[in-house]
């Protein structure tokens, strides 16, 4: 009883620094600063177990916030909660594994295509016209070479969300490409990707009037050897920077967008692996 109230302790001191905004090492100052584990921290995460089975519905999302719509779509090669009020997504999972990581099912010839299964009014690929954002993917046409079908799903309209072009194909799609690495290196990691809304009114395009985000999240987390975790935000304009200046606590990720990432975790191994933010245990 005595390392349990001692564990809560420690967790109340980490969630009560979660209003701080810390700068980076290099002068950018991130979109919003991380969790900064204390030694005791790191002591007490070095004493947890590495077996953590767990099954991928045990890990899907869960949207915080009370009357969020939250229409769950399940895919060839990934999971979306859509809103329909937002006309885009709360969030994007799938499991990345190494084998899918390629394959012989390029996006050549990809079409987007609205998804007749979404809630509410449809969205179409003329709502991006000429509205100065890019079709950008939540979970990557990249990640879904290795089938047909994943392939094709990937282009739903659900699965999309209005990008500044830079951002897609730069710091975006080089953190997509940073995944596929991870995916390589450890065999298999979880990402869920999707928007920031911090404003309490948004920017739409189109006429079904698709929201805007003015940032995204991606989350990570690797179960193999020593279990790990890192979170993401980026800013929805164009940048070119380090991948150390997005990074952010999935804790901290969650405190952003209300919603709870992995929940089926092991309480011990989720406290451990949300609240840590070092780019180098990659």
């Amino acid at each position: 009883m005595k390392h349990c109230a001692t564990f809560l302790g420690l967790l109340a001191f980490l969630t009560g620094l979660g209003s701080c905004n810390l700068s980076s090492p290099r002068g950018h100052r991130p979109l919003m600063a991380g969790i900064q584990p204390s030694p005791a921290a790191a002591e007490a995460a070095a004493q947890v177990s590495p077996a953590v089975e767990t099954d991928f519905d045990s890990l899907l999302p869960r949207v915080q916030k009370a009357g969020t719509p939250s229409q769950v779509l399940r895919r060839e090669g990934y999971v979306v909660s859509y809103n329909k009020d937002n006309r885009i997504a709360n969030w994007v999972m799938w499991h990345l594994t190494a084998d899918r990581t390629s394959g012989p099912f390029k996006r050549d010839g990809a079409k987007f295509l609205t998804d007749p299964e979404a809630d509410g009014p449809q969205v179409t690929t003329y709502d991006y016209m000429r509205s100065g954002y890019d079709r950008g993917h939540l979970c990557p046409s990249g990640d879904n070479k290795w089938s047909r079908r994943a392939q094709e799903e990937s282009f739903l309209l659900t699965n999309i969300c209005p990008q500044n072009h830079q951002l897609n194909a730069g710091d975006w799609n080089e953190m997509e490409l940073q995944c596929r690495r991870w995916a390589r290196r450890y065999g298999d990691i979880y990402v869920v990707a999707g928007p920031v809304l911090l404003n309490k009114r948004h920017k739409t395009v189109g006429r079904a009037k698709v929201v805007v985000p003015e940032a995204f999240y991606k989350v990570v987390l690797c179960l193999r050897g020593k279990p790990k975790a890192i979170g993401f935000i980026y800013r929805n304009e164009p940048g070119n920077r380090p991948k150390g200046d997005y990074v952010n606590s999935v804790d901290e990720v969650e405190r952003i967008t209300r919603i709870d990432f992995f929940p089926g975790l092991p309480d011990k191994v989720e406290h451990m692996v949300e609240s840590r933010q070092d780019l180098s245990e990659w």
